[in-house]
């Protein structure tokens, strides 16, 4: 059972990993001051992810989700008693459950989602074209949101959930608070020591799994203070021969699925002296695998977890 719920949770942010870290840029002439003033007014035309001119006709009311991190978004901009429909993976914040499921991430319940009559659906780069074309065709307003592998990607997309909804200004003050926190974790441990960094995606019978070079979570490690050792992972893959090799300061891993446990009484990383040392330490990982307004905490508890001395 345990076996099945691992290669569950690795399935999960394998998929969370490709899309919600997809390029997505925009630009407003306006002046930071201007748009500030500026409430949002419908009809609004906004471009999507999928370079899509969509024309939302007034304030949605009836809003279908279909990725966690814009499950995430909705619920911090107080818009969730207007979330009608989520996906199995849209676990958060906690009563979420309450909302009805649309089914999977990459197989959405077309009939179920038109049966709950949205104004809109919200959506990322998973989300299939063949999809989208059915929910078209019946005249289901469709948005794709998916941002950039950075700080700012996640900026853009809260950015962009907000104007969608008509909640422009709580947006922006999410955006703000966030960078502020960033700026504070970022300051504090620039000057400190870069221990050496595993971050584990996936191990033992499943294949090692990490974030190399050029990820978001490799940008992560690096903000935090540390030094990412998987940057020569290949298409996210690694091995415990090359994790031996270079011989990490600190693990780390995710806290569901006992995978602490699991690697401490496995061959090979049991033996490890991160592991020996007491090293192996666990992150929720969905604040930092989900590009929403949780990911500055998930920033600042990393950086706890890399340099704790900087945080008591």
């Amino acid at each position: 059972m345990r076996n099945i719920k691992v290669k569950n949770l690795l399935l999960g942010i394998l998929i969370l990993f490709t899309f919600l870290f997809a390029s997505c840029t925009g630009a407003n002439s306006n002046k930071p001051e201007e748009q500030k003033k500026q409430a949002v007014s419908y009809p609004l035309t906004i471009t999507d992810s999928y370079s899509r001119q969509v024309t939302i006709d007034k304030k949605p009311e009836r809003i279908v989700s279909v990725a966690p991190n814009i499950t995430e978004i909705i619920a911090a901009l107080n818009a969730k008693d207007r979330l009608v429909g989520r996906t199995d993976y849209c676990d958060y914040p906690q009563d979420i459950s309450s909302v009805e499921s649309i089914g999977s991430l990459m197989e959405p319940n077309i009939e179920k989602i038109v049966s709950l009559k949205p104004d809109i659906v919200i959506a990322s780069s998973h989300f299939k074209k063949e999809s989208l074309e059915k929910l078209e065709q019946l005249n289901i307003k469709v948005v794709i949101l998916n941002g950039a592998e950075t700080f700012d990607g996640a900026y853009e997309t809260i950015d962009k959930v907000g104007q969608v909804i008509g909640e422009k200004e709580a947006a922006e003050k999410i955006i703000s608070d966030m960078k502020k926190k960033v700026e504070e974790i970022t300051a504090k441990v620039k000057d400190a020591p870069k221990p050496k960094v595993y971050y584990v995606i996936s191990y033992g019978k499943f294949g090692d799994y990490t974030a190399g070079k050029g990820t978001f979570i490799d940008e992560a490690i690096k903000m935090a203070g540390g030094t990412n050792i998987g940057e020569d992972a290949e298409g996210w893959a690694y091995s415990l021969e090359k994790i031996v090799k270079n011989d990490p300061d600190i693990i780390i891993c995710s806290k569901y699925f006992d995978t602490k446990t699991g690697i401490s009484t496995t061959a090979g990383y049991k033996d490890l002296r991160a592991v020996k040392e007491g090293k192996l330490l666990e992150i929720d990982n969905n604040m930092l695998d989900r590009q929403g307004p949780r990911l500055a905490q998930g920033l600042e508890e990393l950086a706890k977890l890399i340099h704790p001395e900087l945080f008591k």
